[in-house]
């Protein structure tokens, strides 16, 4: 598979958590505009309330980023050691405010981003909340208008469709495949926000968002089919 040289790529991978740990949390307009967002979707057995809890983790809108893990590879012969930095906290403007200048490498030595499933969520996610931050967007991000084919960043669970546009494949699952260790073996991203507003532990949920960074590197190097290793980091 043709794909670019991993040390020309920064990998990262995010967590987010809905802005409020309940519906019944939000203020009075914010239920307002929840509602009219879900509105389609609520019946008799799932109000809005459910649906809050169940889709509002993943949507600019009404959630916010709590980690952002990134890494770059450094080659030896054939062998990548990943170096690799978490930024978390509870307040995504300062979190936001510390990735900036790392995304605004992307562009010299680093060319790219990669992510899995990232030009659905990641990268687009990162843009919004900036922007609703009114923070200036680094020009990595700064895509807009763009077609999806136009987009320039790396996505491996776009690279594994190999053009089939139905199929989702989890990372999990890459990982399962190519024989690497899970990601998921302590928590996955369904326990992310009781982790945050439950169980206060971010840093667990840190180490989480890392072990998604390195089978992210791991997961591109089998897809490099080059015999390609790499040695995994924690910052944690």
């Amino acid at each position: 598979m043709n794909i670019p040289d991993p040390t020309k790529l920064l990998f990262l991978d995010i967590e987010t958590v809905p802005c409020y740990p309940s519906y019944a949390e939000m203020p009075e307009l914010e239920q307002q505009v929840w509602e009219d967002k879900v509105h389609y979707l609520i019946t008799e057995e799932k109000d809005a309330a459910a649906w809050y809890s169940e889709r509002s983790g993943v949507m600019a809108e009404f959630a916010k980023i709590i980690c952002v893990s990134c890494g770059f590879l450094q080659r030896s012969g054939s062998s990548y050691t990943l170096k690799l930095k978490s930024i978390y906290g509870s307040d995504e403007a300062l979190l936001l405010k510390e990735l900036s200048p790392i995304l605004n490498t992307v562009g010299g030595s680093i060319q790219l981003l990669c992510a899995h499933n990232g030009k659905e969520f990641d990268f687009p996610f990162i843009a919004r909340r900036m922007v609703m931050h009114q923070m200036p967007l680094p020009a990595c991000l700064d895509i807009a208008g763009l077609k999806p084919w136009e987009v320039p960043h790396i996505d491996t669970m776009e690279l594994w469709k190999f053009g089939d546009r139905k199929a989702f494949t989890s990372l999990k699952l890459l990982t399962h495949i190519f024989g690497l260790p899970s990601p998921k073996d302590d928590i996955s991203g369904a326990d992310v926000k009781n982790v945050y507003y439950q169980d206060n532990d971010i840093e667990r949920i840190a180490r989480y968002c890392e072990k998604d960074v390195n089978s992210l590197c791991a997961v591109y190097l089998k897809m490099r089919n080059r015999g390609e290793t790499y040695t995994p980091e924690f910052s944690l």
